[in-house]
């Protein structure tokens, strides 16, 4: 049973940060892949960032702006947004996956979703 809870959106001008928080709670919670995802309205939910056993990895229109990290301690996963665009505007979500899945780029691995947090960057 895991529970996530993302925390930390909101509006800034094109070129601002934002740190995102999801907290989870659950056991194992060391063992779990913890990704990012996005959606913007009419699109797909697009994979951010993910943290998991083989290590981080991103996407490519998020790499060298955004960084990933967790806390095992705190049950906390970041998600740190450097040189926010207009198109970085979407619905953030946090995931979970405890399957040690392969095909961390999609939303079907993940087992776990929090409810979301908007992100809205302004030009």
């Amino acid at each position: 049973q895991v529970q996530l809870a993302e925390s930390g959106g909101g509006l800034v001008q094109a070129g601002g940060s934002l740190r995102l928080s999801c907290a989870a709670s659950g056991r194992s919670f060391s063992s779990y892949a913890m990704g990012w995802f996005r959606q913007a309205p009419g699109k797909e939910r697009e994979f951010v960032a993910v943290v998991e056993w083989r290590g981080i990895f991103y996407a490519d229109s998020v790499k060298g702006r955004f960084t990933i990290s967790r806390d095992n301690a705190k049950n906390t996963v970041d998600l740190q947004m450097n040189s926010l665009k207009p198109e970085d505007t979407a619905v953030y979500y946090c995931a979970a996956d405890a399957s040690l899945g392969y095909n961390y780029r999609s939303p079907t691995m993940y087992d776990y979703w929090g409810q979301g947090t908007q992100v809205t960057v302004s030009s």
